[in-house]
Order: structure tokens, then C-alpha cells, then sequence
């Protein structure tokens, strides 16, 4: 089924390419791929060569290029249904997981609670969901090596090591070799909204983008950058966390300990708190404090109103320093988006400077699902030599 189960599926530099870009845009001519790549025609060829051959990439039909073209080109597309890859998002009380084909189309989904989230907890559930998602169609288990999984925190990726995860109480948790033992397969770990970007900026709104950018609202305000292309890290692996930018150093504290951050005033948690502090109910649930600001109570109404601001301004600040072709704002947030969108906008459109103030800001609905569909971008990723060191292998 694979030349190699735990090597990457292209090492040559014009494979890579080529793939790569017909992953993203394809169906592309073989002209058109050598446009794109600066490789020559005949290149492009004999690194499409192998990949038909295994079965990864097919010709089309062929068809004409325009009235009185010359000889009709073949363009080459990606087969979908060669190889299925395995997401899967940790959360504190459940695993939630999807089985996805080549281009990340969502062929299947799961979930199963957790008891707890200890880790030798995860990794018995998680061996148990990756079964019933893989037995839904016998290819599904035949052709699946590779599995992305997607954790909050601060994730070292190359050692497949959750260093910390205030949301599910780790500290230097080895979780690739621990979910590898338990299934058999290459696992590859990534932060959740890392995860997220890589799906956007392959397969969603990110395409064709040097530079993009993805923030999630919700729980905790999440982000992740792309330049030159690349998933940006940074030194410390901390890169681009607009949640911890401060907008207000007289502000509230945040749980990162700082004072002021976006976070601290734009959280599910944080506005929720506000909220009580200014009617003093503290036992109001977050859905009622949506539905006091809707039915007009002003101190609800502020405390959306001051989370729209601190987000808008954290993104023309991340907008000004990086300069993303586009902003994809997501998130459960995104629920209550009628009571503080007009605020993000008003605020990111006062602080961008100068033309960066066109970049759009695109609103992406955000299901389970896709957590999981962007822990298997993630397993996708491994197919290429430049992220595939950094899976945890399996045997077989």
C-alpha cells in the first residue's frame, strides 16, 4: 500500500513542489505547474512521474487552453481517496475526531467522553475512537499511517511534547510517543490553533497566501501567523499570540499574569466575570450574560462592547507588525459575534495604519469538526520531508 509506511511520501525538492501546489490548487496543467514552480515542463514531468505511479496523482481528460490552442494538455489532479488521514482534538472531556482524505475533505467523524483527561486516560480513548473511526470503511484502515492531533497549550512539535496546558493540567507530557505505542501509527502534535491555520492556509481561506493570519475567539483568544509561507514559530514557539498583547496596563488581570492583555478582556471568562461583577449575580451562566446584552442591560452590553475593542485592537496591532494578506476570525466565540463585531471592526479599523487597514477580516464559523479536520492537515504535513521528522513513527 506504501513504499515506505513511515518515510515521507516525496523527499526530491521538484516532487515536493509539485505536490504541494496541486494539494492546494490543483487541478493544474503541467505548463501551469511549471510557471508556478520555476521548475521546466520536462522537471515537472519526472516529478509527476513517480506520484502517478503510486497512484497520488491522476490526469485529466484532455481539454484546450483556449479557442485555437495548440496541442490539448492534460491537467494533473490529486487522488483524494489514495491515502485517509486521522485528526483528533483533545479537550478536557472529550476526544473529538475526524477521518480525512488528501485534500482534507471530512469523510467521517466521532467523538467519545473522557472520564478524566489524565494522559494514560487520552491514550486508551484515543486508541478506542481511532478504531471506530477506521472501521467505518475498510480502506479507511488499509490506507491510514498517519495521525494529527490537536492540543491547547504550548506544544513542542519536533519532540511531540506538550510542555504545558492549563486547560487539561499537563506539564512535559511525551504525547506522540504515548498515542504511537498505544495505536501502532505516526503521530504528529500540534497546538489546536496552530493546527487550525495549517487547514486554513492549505485547504481554506488561507490559499495562495504568503501571508495570513487566523485568530479564534472564545475560551481564550487564540492565534497563529503564516510568512513567506511558513507556519511562523518563532524562537520560543510562542509567536504571534495577539491573547496576550496589551491594550490596557491598568486592565484586568489575565491568567497569564500579566495585566491588560486582549485576553483578559475578551475571554468567555472574562466577560463573564465583569458581568457579574457589575450586577452582582454571580451565578450567571455566559448564555444568560448573551442574552441580557441582547435584550439591551448596559452593563452586559460593555463588558461585549470593551471585548470587541481589545480584539479589534490586537489585530491591527498583529495586522500593522506582519501585514497578513487576510485575518480569518473563528471561533464558539463567534456566537455572540452581533455583540461585539461592530466593536472589532471599529477598533481594528482606528489602530491599522495606513493601507493596512484594508486587510479584510473574515468571519469562519467553527464546528468541532473542524479542530479535527485541522489535526489532520497536520498528518497531512507529514507527507513532506520538512515536517515529517517531527511525527512520532509507527511500525509496519
Amino acid at each position: 500500500m506504501f513504499r515506505h509506511h513511515s518515510r515521507p511520501l516525496v523527499s526530491a525538492p521538484a516532487e515536493t513542489a509539485v505536490l504541494a501546489l496541486l494539494l492546494a490548487e490543483g487541478p493544474l496543467s503541467r505548463v501551469e505547474l511549471a510557471r508556478r514552480t520555476g521548475l521546466s515542463s520536462t522537471a515537472v514531468t519526472k516529478a509527476a512521474r513517480p506520484l502517478i505511479d503510486d497512484g497520488y496523482l491522476y490526469e485529466l481528460p484532455p481539454e484546450r487552453t483556449a479557442p485555437g490552442a495548440g496541442r490539448p494538455v492534460n491537467p494533473l489532479a490529486v487522488s483524494p481517496d489514495r491515502e485517509f488521514f486521522v485528526g483528533v482534538k483533545v479537550s478536557p472531556d472529550h476526544l473529538f475526531g475526524a477521518v480525512c482524505d488528501l485534500r482534507a475533505g471530512i469523510r467521517v467523524t466521532a467523538r467519545l467522553p473522557l472520564a478524566d483527561c489524565r494522559p494514560d486516560t487520552v491514550a486508551a480513548v484515543f486508541s478506542a475512537l481511532l478504531d471506530e473511526l477506521l472501521d467505518n470503511q475498510p480502506e479507511f484502515r488499509e490506507r491510514t499511517r498517519h495521525v494529527g492531533v490537536a492540543v491547547s497549550g504550548d506544544v513542542d512539535r519536533e519532540c511531540g511534547l506538550v510542555r504545558h496546558s492549563g486547560l487539561l493540567g499537563w506539564s512535559d507530557v511525551p504525547l506522540a510517543a504515548l498515542l504511537t505505542a498505544a495505536t501502532g501509527l505516526a503521530v504528529t502534535v500540534e497546538n489546536d490553533v496552530r493546527a487550525l491555520t495549517v487547514a486554513e492556509h492549505w485547504f481554506g481561506e488561507g490559499i495562495g497566501t504568503g501571508y495570513f493570519a487566523l485568530v479564534t475567539i472564545g475560551a481564550g483568544i487564540g492565534s497563529a501567523l503564516v510568512v513567506n509561507g511558513e507556519l511562523l514559530r518563532g524562537a520560543y514557539g510562542v509567536s504571534g499570540e495577539v491573547g496576550h498583547i496589551c491594550v490596557d496596563q491598568t486592565g484586568p488581570r489575565c491568567r497569564c499574569g500579566a495585566n491588560g492583555c486582549v485576553e483578559a478582556f475578551a475571554s468567555t471568562d472574562a466577560i463573564l466575570r465583569a458581568v457579574r461583577d457589575a450586577t452582582g449575580r454571580p451565578e450567571l451562566a455566559f448564555e444568560e450574560v448573551v442574552e441580557l446584552a441582547r435584550e439591551g442591560d448596559p452593563a452586559a452590553r460593555e463588558a461585549f462592547a470593551r471585548a470587541g475593542r481589545a480584539i479589534g485592537v490586537g489585530i491591527a496591532t498583529l495586522v500593522n507588525l506582519v501585514g497578513p494578506e487576510r485575518v480569518v476570525v473563528s471561533g464558539e466565540g463567534l456566537a455572540a459575534y452581533d455583540l461585539f463585531g461592530r466593536h472589532i471592526k471599529d477598533a481594528f479599523a482606528a489602530h491599522a495604519f495606513g493601507a493596512a487597514s484594508r486587510c479584510p477580516l473574515l468571519l469562519r464559523p467553527l464546528p468541532w469538526e473542524e479542530w479535527s479536520r485541522g489535526a489532520a492537515a497536520v498528518a497531512i504535513q507529514a507527507l513532506f520531508p520538512q515536517y515529517a521528522a517531527t511525527a512520532a513513527t509507527g511500525s509496519g
